[in-house]
């Protein structure tokens, strides 16, 4: 049951992964930021894909880029993701009442 969102964790980790990358060494290509995060080129290509269609980059001639909404997302990561682990405590802490 739990399986689909430790996937979706793991991918959006990937996302995440590649925004900061991009960020920090922009602009950027495929094959750099394959090198740079040790990916593969289509895992890469794919959250590029996807970060792109969801405006938190953009391309270039000379490579991705980050937008301002990337810029807004990685200052707010640690408030989002401290928020989720509260709701997991909180699935974790109900199970255990009821056993």
């Amino acid at each position: 049951m739990l399986e689909k969102l430790k996937s979706e964790i793991e991918l959006v980790t990937r996302h995440l992964q590649v925004i900061r990358a991009v960020a920090e060494h922009q602009p950027i290509g495929i094959m750099k930021l394959s090198d740079i995060l040790d990916l593969p080129y289509h895992r890469v290509r794919y959250s590029l894909r996807i970060l792109e269609q969801e405006g938190y980059l953009r391309a270039s001639p000379a490579g991705a880029v980050a937008t301002p909404r990337a810029e807004e997302l990685i200052r707010a990561l640690d408030g989002q993701v401290d928020e989720l682990i509260g709701l997991l405590q909180t699935l974790k802490e109900d199970n255990s009442r009821n056993l």
